[in-house]
């Protein structure tokens, strides 16, 4: 499978975006681990329906004009990994989650330890909000955009 991208400058620093012919496959940050996310090959194609409506999206989003965003997703992971993903879709704008109430969400309480490594491979950082979840003790933990990434659309979404 190939996927298209386009580059989008953001507040957070560059990012990539990638989409496949059924969705949005991922959000890149500029300094990001290549083994993070694996995908196929890729290829520059700005003109992509879904990355056009992506950027579109994350624009609103930036100016504080959007809170949700609605573009059609295509995770590639395990079965467990697009669990934490599907429940990163539900903590609404605002507000924050740690990984032992994703790992309650998911009817497995003691799973919270890969409920973090999974919350780290997510592909979609700001669309599925790995940056919503946070330590038990409120702390802001790791984050592929850097905790001052996280911070930031913390505080930009009003609850840092």
């Amino acid at each position: 499978m190939t996927f298209a991208y386009t580059c989008f400058a953001s507040p957070v620093g560059m990012l990539k975006l990638v989409a496949s012919e059924r969705g949005l496959a991922a959000i890149l940050w500029e300094n990001d681990d290549p083994d993070r996310v694996r995908l196929g090959t890729m290829t520059e194609q700005p003109e992509h329906p879904v990355l056009i409506e992506t950027v579109r999206q994350l624009g609103e989003y930036f100016a504080g004009t959007r809170t949700h965003f609605d573009l059609p997703l295509d995770f590639h992971g395990t079965d467990f990994q697009k669990s934490v993903w599907a429940a990163l879709l539900t903590i609404p704008f605002g507000e924050t989650r740690s990984y032992a109430e994703i790992a309650r969400q998911l009817g497995r309480p003691t799973a919270f330890r890969a409920v973090g490594a999974a919350n780290g491979k997510n592909p979609i950082s700001i669309v599925a909000p790995c940056h919503r979840v946070i330590g038990t003790n409120g702390a802001l933990t790791g984050f592929a955009g850097g905790l001052e990434g996280k911070a930031f659309l913390l505080e930009l979404e009003g609850a840092a």
